[in-house]
């Protein structure tokens, strides 16, 4: 089994944010399978399940908050007897241009609140990782105020090409391996 953890923020309020990318690659997933997130009652998170390279794949949206995303993560990978390694995270990344994607087996938050804290909560950088543009920032524009924005009509076209291409790269990775996933989706132009 795997676990796949999309970051964003409940609510409509934050639907199609640049923050909410990870939840709208979930979303894809979900659709692309045929099944829908449920809420889950004693938890605060939804969730599905699909198949991916015969492995079944449990598809999670956090409803904390961003940065106390990893809050709802180590309950259920101690559950289901997992380590981290079977858990993928799927994030915005304000240092990529808009619509690039870079995987990543390991490795630090890069400033990033809501990978800061599935860090925490995991207790180890080794997970794997689908990073989604949405920079570069405009110089002078507020931090949060731009990740908490919704993509301009320019933008929109990107990014869903983005958001299909990285649930492409999120089932190669539990198919395949994460290493032939990057090589393939590294190595692409958006």
């Amino acid at each position: 089994m795997k676990i796949v953890v999309g970051l964003g923020n409940p609510g409509r309020k934050y639907e199609h944010t640049r923050h909410n990318i990870g939840f709208e690659v979930l979303d894809e997933l979900a659709r692309r399978k045929g099944t829908r997130f449920r809420k889950k009652w004693l938890m605060p998170l939804q969730s599905a399940t699909i198949e991916a390279g015969g492995e079944s794949v449990l598809l999670v949206k956090p409803m904390t908050f961003m940065n106390r995303s990893g809050a709802v993560l180590r309950p259920l990978v101690r559950r289901r007897g997992l380590s981290p390694a079977d858990v993928i995270v799927v994030l915005d990344d304000l240092d990529l241009e808009t619509g690039r994607l870079r995987l990543r087996k390991r490795g630090g938050a890069g400033g990033h609140k809501g990978l800061q804290s599935v860090l925490a909560a995991l207790g180890t950088e080794n997970f794997p990782r689908v990073r989604l543009g949405i920079g570069p920032r405009p110089v002078g524009e507020d931090l949060t105020g731009y990740v908490l924005a919704r993509f301009s009509a320019a933008e929109r076209e990107r990014v869903a090409k983005a958001v299909r291409r990285a649930g492409v790269a999120v089932l190669q990775m539990v198919g395949e391996g994460v290493e032939p996933a990057m090589n393939r989706f590294n190595s692409e132009t958006k």
